[in-house]
């Protein structure tokens, strides 16, 4: 063993001089390699980081001193990277696509591990390519283009705010004034269209749209300029968005300024352009504020923190910078270093080396000359790029910290208005809680209230310094009237149609509504009339709405139904007439007969009310007839007094008075069942004598649905459609009218004839068209349907909410009316809408009046001959000498008798004694009995 030990170390020399000649002819030949293993254990001296930006810009001349002082304090402050230092190498992207690649390229050859920058969305899109092929992060602090968040660009980061969330805060700026619509002013590149289109999509989703896209071309001239500007001043919408670099933007409201477009009948909106280049300036150029007066604005938020303070005292002592103070991009590049510095420390302590090697795939072919073989991967690049996605910081503008889609957390804008000589704040805008006056800080510790009742500003001044807001529209002053389309009808002409007579071309009851409803607004709306069909027959509604909804014509003025469909394409005004459907059935006159009186009572009823005549006069007979002399006499005339006073009472003329009390009870029931019975008969006969009876079996929609008869409906009506999609009535039974001379024909003649057994149409019409056949038919059942006429408008038309509340003036004021009455005639058979019953009166109707007067009548004679018994019994009919005194037994014996022991005809002599002989016969025999009981035995 200790003659292997020379060898060994005769081998190690020989491996490591091996070693030394390798890396010496690798060097030769341009290869880096880790030529230690101890290398990773050690962190390195200097580490090279790139800027990408335009230094001669409103950015750049904020951001080129923060990045440098940002680099400079990193190195000064050893506990950030410790012994390592940061060597910026700053290339100048001179603002071109082209030049800013070659110097992207040429920072790629340094060896850099990352790269701050650029500012331009258009140059970042072509050097996330290289970034990708050479796997070196690129850190933006100004390009804020939507689509760079997109898989595609895997080692693009953005330390600013997407445009995305900057568009969805100007969406919530136009939801929160009330404008639908929107010009887009951008300059024609890759951050002001993707920029644009986000703003597309989040209008949106709020219901409002970009109605023109104004681009220019970078660079354009002011002459380009004008025209643009003057071509969008002839148009609708003056909510205008301006999307457009720093540098170039306030040209855009100098010309606007001499185009008289800054006044108040405009509202003018910017993205963070426009603040870049004011808080740029320290104070604010007048000229400059002088040109945006009322305009409104976004400025990406940062909080208002220590940090923040000491970097602006920092900002006034740097020697190197061109303006007096810095914008928000100078604080996100101040913060990019700083970032990135973090994540480079980390990324060292986990013993991670920075290597770079040639990729094989960049190669000079063909003698080229532009050294692509000097650009080099960077090893480490995929584990750099995770430790900055992981890394949390909290910086000058806020919490840095990025979310799945690689877009910083919590972004948040100010909101602010120009006016004055000053910036003043109105508000905050987040993706948190929308619109508030609250800064997002706040709210960030509260619950997520995003709802349109929560969203506030403060007040604003307004282009031409007014406080009211602008309506943000006019009609286009480019010689264009407002295309209106009438339906050119064939029937029912009051409503409107075609009039040659008058400047406009038709008139009507739809027409004098509309014109007096414009005359309301407080701006003329210029407008053409273009009727829509030939007159032959009327033309179908559905497809006059759909020529609107398509921008064939702006509106349409008419007897348009609002309906669920249409509500869809196009937006309607406040109904001006209330309507829905009905249906309307042929009636004919019932013959009568010489029996009609017969008819309102059934038999039963009759023989059931004669028998209770009969009944209710035996028995106030019975009940009168020992107290009232009325009711005595011969046998003969009682009953001739009896039957007299039962039918008596059916007038209420029976001359017989009643004096005792049960049979006034009796009668003054009955008296009530009498009356109830007359008012019920009167009433029946007369529904028998006038009444008009249905010439079908139809009485209402059930009735219609159940049959297979033909049905009749007005030509160009939602009618047709709604019969058979909504209530399923087969279409062969469904036959289209044209006016109403069809409907008169159908009618009469009657589904066995060819024509119809009912139409259905909507109310306005039937009473026009009753109106022409006096009565002649009539309406079953209700409306079963509930809509009304409107006028309509393209979608999100801003005249037709105008309309709308002059609409309503007008049903206030009752000139609505006024006119209705003018071209509407009321018909005076609308309210007989349903068939009168004229079926006879039957007892079941009235058993409870009958058994309430036949349960009076047994008590009350239950009540009477329980007297009568009472006296009988106490009477004694074989005294015939009142002096004649009977034996006290035989008294007893003839007190005690029962009811058995006594004959009937004994009974009937002692009821038919009048009352008063009674009394007078009780009386002596019990002064009789008295006498006896006081004589001496």
């Amino acid at each position: 063993m200790e003659l292997d030990k020379p060898i060994m170390k005769t081998n190690m020399l020989f491996l490591i001089f091996g070693l030394w000649v390798m890396v010496v002819a690798m060097a030769d030949k341009g290869i880096t390699v880790n030529t230690s293993s101890s290398s990773s254990s050690r962190r390195p001296k200097v580490v090279n980081i790139g800027a990408l930006l335009t230094v001669n810009s409103v950015i750049g001349r904020s951001v080129k001193p923060a990045i440098i002082a940002a680099v400079d304090d990193i190195n000064s402050n050893p506990s950030i990277l410790g012994e390592t230092h940061l060597n910026l190498i700053l290339h100048d992207t001179n603002c071109s696509g082209f030049i800013g690649t070659i110097e992207a390229l040429e920072l790629m050859e340094k060896e850099v591990v990352a790269a701050i920058g650029p500012q331009s969305s258009t140059i970042a899109h072509v050097i996330s390519h290289v970034v990708n092929e050479l796997q070196v992060p690129l850190i933006s602090f100004g390009a804020t283009d939507p689509t760079l968040a997109a898989l595609q660009y895997p080692y693009f980061l953005r330390m600013t705010q997407s445009d995305y969330y900057q568009m969805s805060a100007i969406a919530d700026l136009v939801e929160y004034f009330e404008y639908k619509e929107v010009i887009a002013i951008f300059v024609d590149d890759d951050y002001g269209r993707n920029g644009i289109s986000s703003l597309g999509d989040s209008l949106a989703k709020n219901r409002a749209k970009i109605s023109y896209k104004a681009a220019f071309t970078p660079g354009a001239s002011e002459t380009d300029i004008s025209e643009l500007l003057t071509e969008i001043n002839l148009m609708e919408s003056r909510v205008y968005v301006v999307h457009v670099n720093p540098d170039s933007g306030l040209q855009i409201f100098s010309i606007a300024k001499k185009l008289n477009m800054m006044t108040s009948d405009y509202v003018w909106i910017t993205t963070d352009w426009l603040l870049a280049v004011l808080d740029s300036q320290e104070p604010p150029n007048p000229d400059a504020m002088g040109l945006v007066q009322g305009v409104l604005s976004l400025r990406q938020h940062t909080p208002n923190s220590n940090y923040k303070k000491t970097f602006i005292t920092k900002w006034k002592n740097i020697k190197e910078k061109e303006t007096n103070s810095f914008n928000s991009y100078a604080l996100y590049a101040y913060d990019s270093v700083f970032f990135l510095a973090h994540a480079i420390d980390t990324f060292l302590k986990s013993n991670q080396e920075i290597t770079f090697s040639s990729d094989p795939k960049l190669k000079n072919n063909n003698g080229s000359h532009l050294q692509l073989s000097a650009l080099q991967t960077f090893d480490q690049g995929q584990k750099l790029l995770e430790t900055l996605l992981s890394t949390n910081y909290t910086g000058l503008t806020g919490e840095i910290r990025f979310d799945p889609d690689k877009n910083l957390v919590h972004p948040a804008y100010d909101v602010l208005n120009m006016g004055g000589t000053g910036i003043r704040t109105i508000g905050y805008w987040s993706n948190y809680s929308g619109l508030s006056v609250n800064s997002p800080e706040t709210l960030y510790k509260k619950p997520a209230n995003s709802s349109t009742s929560a969203q506030r500003l403060y007040s604003v001044i307004w282009p031409g310094e007014t406080s009211v807001k602008p309506r943000g529209w006019v009609f286009p002053n480019n010689g264009k009237p407002l295309r209106i389309v009438v339906p050119y009808r064939h029937s029912y002409k009051e409503v409107v149609t075609k009039d040659v007579r008058s400047p406009e071309g038709v008139r009507g009851y739809s027409i004098d509504v509309f014109d007096a409803a414009v005359n309301l607004l407080p701006y003329p709306v210029p407008r053409k009339y273009i009727l829509y069909g030939d007159g032959v027959r009327n033309p179908s509604y559905s497809n006059l709405v759909a020529a609107v909804a398509e921008n064939i014509y702006d509106a349409a003025v008419g007897d348009v139904t609002i309906i669920t469909n249409r509500t869809r394409i196009v937006d309607f005004t406040q109904p001006y007439m209330e309507s829905g459907l009905v249906i309307v059935v042929p009636v004919k006159k019932s013959k009568t007969s010489p029996l009609a009186f017969l008819q309102p009572f059934t038999i039963e009823m009759w023989l059931v009310t004669g028998g209770f005549f009969l009944l209710v006069g035996f028995v106030v007979w019975i009940l009168e007839h020992r107290l009232n002399h009325e009711f005595r006499g011969p046998p003969s005339q009682q009953i001739i007094t009896i039957f007299w006073f039962s039918f008596s009472t059916m007038f209420f003329s029976h001359r017989e008075n009643t004096v005792s009390t049960l049979g006034r009870l009796v009668l003054l029931l009955w008296l009530f069942v009498v009356l109830i019975i007359n008012s019920s008969y009167t009433a029946s006969l007369t529904s028998i004598l006038t009444v008009q009876q249905l010439t079908s079996g139809i009485e209402g929609l059930d009735g219609m649905l159940a049959s297979n008869e033909p049905i009749g409906v007005q030509d160009g009506s939602f009618a047709y459609n709604y019969l058979i999609q909504e209530l399923n009535v087969a279409e062969s039974r469904i036959r289209s009218l044209k006016d109403s001379e069809d409907y008169l024909n159908a009618l009469r003649l009657g589904p066995k004839l060819g024509g119809v057994a009912a139409i259905v149409d909507e109310l306005p019409y039937i009473e026009l068209f009753m109106s022409y056949t006096k009565c002649e038919f009539r309406i079953v059942g209700q409306e079963f349907t509930k809509s009304g006429w409107g006028f309509a408008f393209q979608r999100d038309s801003p005249l037709a909410l105008d309309l709308s509340t002059a609409i309503l003036q007008l049903s206030e004021n009752g000139e609505l009316q006024r006119i209705h009455d003018k071209w509407l005639a009321s018909s005076s058979c609308s309210s007989k809408v349903t068939e009168i019953d004229v079926s006879s009166l039957s007892l079941s109707s009235f058993w409870g009046l009958f058994l309430i007067c036949g349960v009076a009548c047994f008590i009350s004679l239950s009540i009477y001959f329980c007297r009568v018994l009472c006296q009988y019994r106490r009477f004694n009919p074989d005294e015939e000498e009142p002096h004649e005194l009977p034996e006290p037994e035989s008294a007893r014996r003839s007190e005690r008798r029962t009811f058995r022991s006594t004959s009937f005809k004994d009974l009937i002599d002692f009821y038919d004694k009048k009352e008063a002989e009674i009394k007078e016969m009780l009386k002596r025999n019990r002064r009789q009995v008295n006498g006896h009981n006081d004589s001496p035995l």
